[in-house]
């Protein structure tokens, strides 16, 4: 018989499927598998070590919800319509399944008692309201995905362990001053899909977060915001309105290796820009405004992949990728995007890609009016 995990692990994929690899869900079933089975193989030395004693009769084993799938502390409960969060979830479960039904609001005592709570996936419900303590319970939460509902700020109340949130595709337009106060675990934050412009930010709306990673994608944002935490590792704001990078926009992100840009309406970056993020390793420019080649690059020692594929450049200058002397550049590009533009790649001197690792890493094409 067919584990119910696998199902669920499909699920799971297919309804929170990103621009990356979800990581966690295999190796945390794994996890439990060994823990249970460690479990059972302890009580089985220990009955067999009091052989005069009659086992006493096994008790009665843990209440699952009406509908759902319980297994290895599982709990699966998508796709069944439910209107509230269902009652008698084991206690001990850490992964709890509720995507794809119709919850309108978690209310304070909904999550009582799910104190080794690891994962909740509440994707694609109708949720548009929060208590404050729904969430209290939840000490050891570290993922909590959100996505697809009618949330319009961020929940209050969210655990301090979390470490991983993804609240896309919701109505946010506002981030409030102190609204992640407290998750000083957390990593990640996944929130594009939401109507936020940059007055959507208020200030100090980032306080206490120590990111990795933050994308907010698909929204409404003009510029590049100035008050996202400094320790981001990767940035990204595809899918905006973005019009510029101008010289101090990255000024506060000098840890950023990877920057995500296309799909925006860059027609301009400012000299010097670029030199406020040494450490970038990839930079996402494609499908923009762009007439020329950034100023700048050459000077980048550790960048390797670069998209300006679909802008308006025309010309590619022998300079304008690699640095002059030897030495300078500590890592060589591997992969360097130009097709869609109006650039004809046999006026190019081959000395433009002297600094690449391999011609296929370049990548050239017809233009198209």
């Amino acid at each position: 018989m067919m584990s119910p995990l696998l199902p669920l692990l499909s699920l799971l994929v297919s309804s929170l499927a990103l621009p990356f690899e979800q990581r966690g869900f295999l190796d945390f079933s794994l996890d439990i598998v060994d823990g249970g089975g460690s479990m059972m193989m302890m009580n089985d030395e220990e009955g067999s070590a009091i052989e005069e004693e009659t086992p006493a009769p096994p008790g009665p084993g843990p209440v699952c919800p009406f509908g759902c799938h319980c297994h290895l502390r599982v709990v699966q409960c998508s796709d069944l319509g439910l209107t509230s969060v269902p009652k008698n979830i084991p206690s001990d479960t850490a992964l709890l399944d509720l995507q794809n039904n119709k919850i309108t609001e978690l209310k304070e005592n909904d999550f009582k008692g799910l104190h080794n709570l690891y994962a909740l996936v509440l994707v694609n419900n109708r949720i548009s309201k929060v208590s404050g303590k729904a969430f209290q319970p939840l000490r050891s939460l570290q993922k909590l995905y959100f996505s697809k509902n009618l949330l319009t700020e961020i929940p209050q109340g969210l655990p301090p362990s979390l470490v991983e949130l993804r609240i896309h595709e919701n109505r946010i337009k506002n981030v409030r001053k102190g609204a992640f106060q407290g998750l000083g675990s957390m990593n990640c934050i996944e929130m594009g899909g939401n109507p936020l412009e940059n007055s959507g930010f208020e200030p100090g709306a980032f306080d206490g977060l120590k990111l990795n990673y933050l994308r907010i994608s698909e929204a409404k944002l003009t510029g590049i915001p100035k008050d996202f935490p400094a320790s981001i590792n990767e940035l990204h704001l595809d899918h905006n309105q973005i019009q510029a990078i101008e010289l101090e926009d990255l000024i506060r992100y000098k840890s950023l290796y990877r920057l995500g840009l296309g799909y925006n309406h860059i027609r301009m970056i400012e000299n010097g820009s670029l030199a406020f993020v040494p450490n970038l390793r990839e930079l996402h420019l494609d499908n923009n405004r762009l007439r020329k080649i950034p100023a700048n690059l050459p000077d980048m020692r550790y960048l390797q992949v670069i998209y300006l594929h679909a802008n308006n450049i025309s010309q590619v200058g022998v300079n304008d990728f690699c640095p002059r002397g030897f030495g300078v550049k500590r890592a060589f590009y591997n992969g360097i995007s130009l097709f869609s533009n109006p650039v004809n790649y046999w006026e190019v001197q081959p000395a433009a890609f002297r600094c690449v690792t391999d011609r296929l890493a370049i990548q050239f094409g017809n233009y198209k009016k």
